[in-house]
């Protein structure tokens, strides 16, 4: 039987003029108020070291360049690491990540409890544009300043438990839990950033908004028959807000626990990760039900076809 107390470490805010360093000792207090709390294995949202950037559209490289980590653990994060190595606390973190060569990608990373990083995620479904658009109460070009992810989606073992990443936008695609599940998912952690309002669309209040990334991670537990975390960095950034909404959700698809505001709070759940094996052993017992002889058009095709 493997039980671990999973945490997630809402973020609120981070304004343009926040330094790593400022950002990085909220971190750590929200780590010690967890270990404190009994958690093993803490969640903190995507990008949790800057401002979310896509939201301006930039030419100049330098300054595009200023908002990436080009090593972790570096300078800025090293205190984070060695915290998180001293309380036996495993964590994940997103950030934007400059590759040796140059290649830009919105990143996260898993570790041990030991302080260890175990697994490297690249966000694969980048939503939004890579052009300014006039037509928008506000820029989304997350498509301008990052590429595609190029790892697929992996989980690694850690702590006694099979756990996967995603981030943000990921948590709207199905194809994210099943490639997850079917590789044995029990914890998936996923970090967002994301706007109150669409920037397309002004009907789409922070209400439908809310019940969407819900209803997504709910599902893709559900359906795969395993823990979800969703941990938003939220509040009003630079003038502009993001939403909160953290939740930890059980293989049943319930939520075990819920963010109450749009600042640095602490949520966190006592998980038993037997419990996922009802799910995987009945109705998503995949070796049993799935009917990939029907399934080709999922992966052969990307735009919609209607052929009626």
């Amino acid at each position: 039987m493997v039980q671990l107390v999973v945490g997630g470490a809402q973020m609120g805010p981070i304004q343009h003029a926040d330094s790593r360093q400022v950002v990085v000792a909220r971190m750590i207090a929200l780590l010690e108020a967890a270990a404190a709390r009994g958690v093993e294995m803490l969640v903190y949202p995507e990008l949790a070291l800057t401002t979310f950037f896509p939201r301006w559209y930039m030419e100049d490289e330098a300054e595009i360049d200023a908002f990436f980590e080009r090593e972790m653990p570096n300078g800025a994060t090293a205190p984070l690491f060695e915290r998180a190595r001293a309380l036996g606390v495993a964590i994940t973190f997103g950030y934007a990540e400059l590759t040796p060569e140059g290649r830009r990608f919105n990143t996260s990373i898993l570790t041990d409890r030991a302080g260890a990083i175990v697994g490297k995620y690249r966000k694969i479904h980048l939503p939004g544009h890579s052009e300014y658009d006039p037509e928008r109460t506000h820029q989304h070009l997350e498509k301008r300043y990052f590429e595609p992810g190029d790892l697929g989606f992996r989980v690694w073992r850690n702590a006694g438990v099979v756990m996967g990443m995603a981030i943000c936008n990921d948590r709207r695609w199905p194809e994210t839990y099943r490639c997850l599940g079917l590789q044995g998912v029990e914890l998936v952690t996923i970090g967002y950033n994301t706007p109150s309002a669409n920037g397309q669309q002004s009907s789409e209040g922070l209400e439908k908004r809310l019940f969407h990334s819900d209803l997504s991670l709910q599902a893709g537990a559900y359906q795969n028959a395993t823990y979800v975390v969703g941990v938003a960095k939220a509040g009003i950034e630079d003038g502009h807000p993001l939403m909160g909404g953290s939740i930890i959700v059980d293989p049943d698809g319930f939520v075990l626990a819920r963010a109450a505001t749009e600042e640095d709070e602490l949520i966190l759940a006592a998980c038993d990760f037997d419990k996922c094996a009802f799910g995987k052993t009945t109705i998503f017992d995949f070796a049993r039900h799935r009917r990939t002889e029907h399934y080709s058009r999922i992966t052969a095709q990307t735009g919609m076809q209607v052929e009626v």
